[in-house]
């Protein structure tokens, strides 16, 4: 299944002056037993939307006031994702007589005619606050709070990315939760500017139009879409002719092949940029430890640890990290076993939550050799979104070939490597005449049009690896350095860069870790002295999830600094 959830505005969309048809409830209805999420996104105040809308239970959570406020039906529980709104500017939105006016927990709302005093108050008070309009309404939010923020939330909740969504809408304050979804679908009484950037309209207006987007997605998951978007498409490199060459992100499977030494994995590594980019998940398997410093990976595993498959799923259930997994530390004859028990969990993992979307398997002639007699069942012909790169395509397995749709031959001897491919999966190769071996160029071969090979020049990555300062790793931070301390000061350790903090965290007792972990002391010290916002980033999340053991939160934590920084042995 393509999409795995519908996110849909309420007023103008989902209803009809108030009201849902009986319709639209079974619809509803129908979307949930296919198997798809369904998210509730509007402008209304919470307990305005519960009075009129009779069927709250059938989404698995409603983003209200424009973002602000998400509810989950089942519990019960609100979740408020700003502050109130200041008292001053109701104080002076009533003073100057602005009616009717509507204060939520956090959105304060009135009609059009009052936007200029509106915008006037809040430039005489100083406020950091944003008005939005929509049709007839004015709403005031504090800056950085929409819709698109609202189901980021929902999303992450739900572990769901954006590219699992179609969103559909009608009024101007839909545009940003839209945008943010995979596919933006219009209803036929949309606004110009959101019928502008939909992907469809429908023919019908409201409910009826949400009706028609639910059938066609219950009944072919919106097939006719498929590659068709060009927001989403990856750039691949340029032909001669300087056109370019885009893929799909879904429903292809490219093997990188050539010699070694030829750029492979740094072509290879080029493309997972433009996925990361565009906020498609990539998991890595990393036999040689090639991808351990690519930008916003993170690594599992080293020459010394071996990876398990438990903890590669637990870090991927958080649809905003990228894995690598670093095979150095399991021995090369038994790294097929440990494909073979990792894949099928990815596959169910795909098939519950669609990510990760991209596996990349490198040395796959190692890998999924054709000398193992379980190559088919480790891959099934239904996997898509697979990157195999190897030196060898004749030593990988024929039925992992099998599905291979792009083939991307680098290095000296191009013909050479796609004759090899052609005869080990009885594919007909008909080389053009002049096309020739070129030192800056690649030679790419898209077998599902029926197309020959042509030359590409590849799109370069924006960096091939990151080379942090050594003076973060070995140096001496003085002021700004780490001091484990712990509940009642009871330790003074002070770990002045970051070999000597990984030193400390691995024999810290478990109370003072967590005393740290807790406050987000990592993740501040990330960001302020050592300066690495991604690494900030990332140690936060582990701060905040509550299901892993703290051993796991401090080993994850040294493999996210032994990824980023070459820390001596």
């Amino acid at each position: 299944m393509r999409y795995l959830a519908l996110v849909t505005d309420y007023d103008g969309t989902l209803s009809s002056d108030d009201r849902l048809s009986k319709k639209v409830i079974i619809a509803l209805e129908r979307l949930r037993v296919s198997g798809r999420r369904a998210i509730l996104v509007t402008g209304r105040q919470l307990d305005d939307l519960l009075a009129v809308c009779p069927c709250a239970q059938l989404f698995d959570l409603v983003v209200a006031e424009n973002g602000a406020i998400v509810y989950d039906p089942a519990s019960k529980e609100e979740t408020r994702l700003a502050n109130p709104p200041s008292k001053l500017l109701i104080q002076n939105l009533q003073a100057r007589g602005v009616t009717p006016l509507e204060i939520g927990q956090v959105l304060v709302a009135t009609h059009e005619p009052h936007r200029a005093i509106v915008q006037d108050v809040i430039w005489e008070l100083g406020l950091e606050a944003q008005v939005i309009g929509n049709r007839g309404a004015v709403m005031i939010l504090p800056a950085g709070v929409n819709k698109a923020t609202g189901l980021e939330y929902a999303l992450r909740e739900l572990g769901l990315s954006r590219h699992e969504v179609v969103g559909i809408g009608d009024a101007e304050n839909d545009h940003s939760f839209l945008e943010r979804c995979e596919c933006a679908v219009a209803v036929a009484n949309a606004a110009p500017s959101i019928k502008d950037i939909a992907a469809f309209v429908t023919s019908a207006e409201n409910g009826d139009g949400v009706i028609e987007l639910i059938d066609e997605l219950i009944a072919d998951d919106l097939r006719r879409l498929g590659g068709t978007l060009p927001q989403h498409l990856i750039l691949l490199g340029k032909r001669t002719d300087a056109t370019t060459v885009q893929l799909p992100p879904y429903g292809h499977n490219i093997l990188v092949a050539g010699p070694s030494g030829c750029g492979k994995s740094t072509l290879a590594a080029s493309v997972i940029e433009r996925l990361i980019e565009k906020d498609y998940q990539v998991c890595v398997i990393d036999p040689e430890g090639d991808y351990g410093t690519l930008r916003d990976v993170v690594t599992l595993g080293n020459q010394w640890r071996a990876p398990s498959v438990g903890e590669v799923l637990s870090i991927l259930e958080d649809p905003k990290i990228n894995v690598g997994v670093n095979l150095l530390g399991i021995p090369l004859g038994d790294r097929p076993k440990f494909f073979a028990q990792l894949i099928p969990n990815l596959q169910a993992m795909r098939t519950r939550t669609g990510r990760p979307h991209w596996l990349v398997v490198d040395e796959a002639h190692h890998m999924l050799p054709s000398t193992w007699g379980h190559a088919a069942a480790v891959l099934p012909q239904q996997l898509q979104e697979t990157i195999l790169v190897t030196v060898h395509p004749d030593h990988v397995a024929p039925a992992i070939l099998k599905p291979i749709d792009v083939v991307v031959a680098i290095g000296h001897s191009p013909e050479e490597t796609l004759r090899k491919f052609a005869d080990a999966t009885d594919q007909p190769l008909t080389w053009p005449e002049g096309l020739s071996y070129q030192p800056t160029n690649v030679v790419v071969w898209f077998l599902r049009d029926g197309q020959p090979p042509f030359s590409m020049q590849a799109q370069r990555g924006r960096a091939e690896r990151i080379r942090h300062l050594r003076k973060y790793a070995e140096g001496n931070l003085r002021w700004h350095s780490f001091y484990f301390r712990g509940p009642d000061n009871r330790h003074n350790l002070k770990a002045q860069n970051l070999v000597i903090f990984c030193q400390i965290a691995q024999g810290i007792d478990e109370s003072t870790w967590l005393y740290h972990l807790h406050r987000g002391d990592y993740s501040r010290w990330f960001r302020h002295a050592i300066k690495d916002d991604f690494l900030a980033d990332e140690a936060e999340r582990l701060e905040r999830r509550a299901d892993l053991e703290p051993w796991q939160t401090r080993q994850m934590i040294e493999e996210l600094i032994n990824a980023r920084y070459t820390l001596p042995e």
